[in-house]
């Protein structure tokens, strides 16, 4: 039998420090839960809104996968690999921070906010030469399916990353079903509701909700509402 768990919007960690406001979806900095600690080798994952102008100052990670997803806006990116780059909406970047790296990450707008996710995926190697890739994908690709936008494989559809992980992203109208198959034996889906209302195995998850399955080999979608949008994160479910 399947196994769920649901974390609705509203019992997310919040932070606002002005400049920048953030939904904890796991345990992140001052917000701490045990039983959100993590969903496998998903870490974190932050919905952040970034103030015109403003971003986060050169900081250190090290040995984890670090994914950025923006959903509006603009968002430039500096590190001590010497990558300088911005992303926007329809791109993904990834950065393998395994034995360390500095970066820094600023709303490069004047006049409006950046939105993105900030997503963060342990390894399944340590001490990796630290790498930076960013890959604009077609959203047209994603209408009323799922597309792929990384996984373990450099060769596959999207960026890919140190773990046996797969993401995907539909944009769906209302009424429009899609079944995911599972891509690895011991692995599960959290899915994250991007935009709108989806039924997911019978039960309906909202805006920004966030639905954690394992135990099952496919999940069956069906959008509620237009233009519902849609994160997939197949993920093993053990670290």
């Amino acid at each position: 039998m399947a196994n769920t768990i649901l974390h609705k919007a509203d019992t997310r960690g919040y932070a606002n420090h002005g400049w920048l406001k953030s939904h904890h979806t796991f345990s992140f900095a001052n917000y701490y839960n045990p039983e959100r600690v993590h969903f496998g080798v998903l870490r974190v994952l932050n919905d952040d809104q970034v103030a015109a102008g403003r971003g986060f100052g050169t900081h250190p990670h090290d040995n984890m996968e670090i994914i950025s997803i923006p959903l509006e806006g603009d968002l430039e990116h500096k590190d001590s690999m010497n990558n300088v780059a911005v992303i926007k909406k329809g791109d993904i970047q990834v950065m393998s921070a395994g034995t360390g790296v500095y970066h820094s990450e600023y709303n490069r707008n004047s006049d409006k906010e950046t939105k993105f996710l900030q997503i963060w995926v342990f390894p399944n190697k340590k001490n990796v030469t630290p790498r930076y890739d960013q890959m604009t994908l077609d959203i047209a690709d994603r209408r009323n399916r799922l597309q792929q936008i990384l996984s373990p494989n450099p060769e596959d559809a999207g960026v890919w990353i140190h773990q046996d992980a797969w993401f995907n992203i539909g944009t769906f109208d209302a009424g429009t079903t899609a079944n995911y198959d599972i891509k690895r034996q011991g692995n599960g889906v959290y899915a994250f509701i991007l935009k709108g209302d989806f039924e997911i195995d019978g039960q309906t998850v909202n805006q920004r909700d966030g639905l954690g399955i394992w135990n099952t080999k496919s999940i069956a979608l069906k959008a509620l509402t237009q233009d519902a949008e849609i994160l997939l994160m197949d993920v093993p479910m053990t670290l």
